[in-house]
């Protein structure tokens, strides 16, 4: 189980891109954000820091791609892209990243899944264990599982001026499989991250062969298995970009975020 760093709940760092040791003495036990997911849902889609950059501060994670180029899995030190059409390709370390979730991963506890109906269910059995080791940690998860079906969303890229998230995700597209085996990698943030990302479950899928995946929309697991990482320790890396700085973000984003995260076409 990891251990607290500091006498705090949590060490908050941020860095600017000019930084040279962000969370190095921590680097292991960290959930290192890109950006705000706020400052996403506002339409700030530029990329802030390069995949290689991304790949030193974790090897498991979530997140986008400069312009929200299609959906990011990082899984075992590969960055992976979902591209518009749901089919995964690697990402070249020379790419940007404007909004990102990444950890290096490891198993602190787990739990058998079977027989799971829907998202909603899984989340529930999520949540048991969120509730039993602390609903105020971190989580990252990866469920390798069997899957009856799998309903996944990407995106086209935009071009400038951006849209927001919510308008951008507008002709999403949307494609379920079923019969298939793959990889979730789940992020779990405490309710106090209200203004910095979403609180609760955000799930991106890849497929075993490495062909298929996306932003996970709904499933029905036949069986598997999901893995825990509990986090306490949270860093920040902030674009040092003047359109950065100039975002409203006292506006309230909960429901562009929930759209986001869960609505689909139908």
């Amino acid at each position: 189980m990891k251990k607290f760093i500091s006498t705090a709940l949590m060490s908050f760092i941020v860095a600017t891109s000019t930084s040279t040791s962000f969370a190095a003495p921590i680097k292991n036990e960290t959930i290192n954000q890109v950006a705000l997911l706020q400052s996403l849902a506002l339409g700030y889609f530029d990329g802030s820091i390069t995949v290689k950059k991304l790949k030193t501060l974790g090897d498991t994670g979530i997140g986008t791609f400069d312009g929200l180029n299609g959906e990011m899995i990082v899984l075992d030190g590969v960055v992976y892209r979902a591209n518009a059409d749901c089919k995964i390709n690697v990402v070249d370390d020379a790419e940007t990243v404007p909004f990102s979730n990444v950890t290096f991963f490891d198993n602190d506890f787990s739990l058998k899944l079977k027989n799971i109906a829907d998202k909603s269910e899984l989340e529930n059995k999520l949540n048991e264990i969120v509730a039993k080791y602390g609903e105020n940690s971190f989580y990252m998860i990866k469920i390798e599982a069997n899957f009856n079906k799998i309903l996944v969303r990407s995106e086209n890229g935009q071009q400038k001026p951006y849209p927001t998230l919510v308008k951008a995700l507008e002709n999403q597209t949307e494609i379920e499989r079923e019969n298939i085996s793959g990889t979730i990698v789940g992020l779990y943030c405490p309710h106090f991250m209200s203004s910095l990302n979403s609180v609760g479950w955000h799930f991106h899928f890849i497929s075993s062969d490495k062909k298929f995946g996306g932003h996970v929309l709904q499933m029905n697991i036949k069986s598997g298995k999901v893995q825990f990482d509990k986090t306490d320790n949270f860093s920040m890396y902030l674009p040092e970009k003047n359109n950065f700085q100039n975002l409203n973000l006292a506006n309230d984003m909960r429901e562009d975020i929930r759209r986001a995260e869960n609505d689909t076409q139908s």
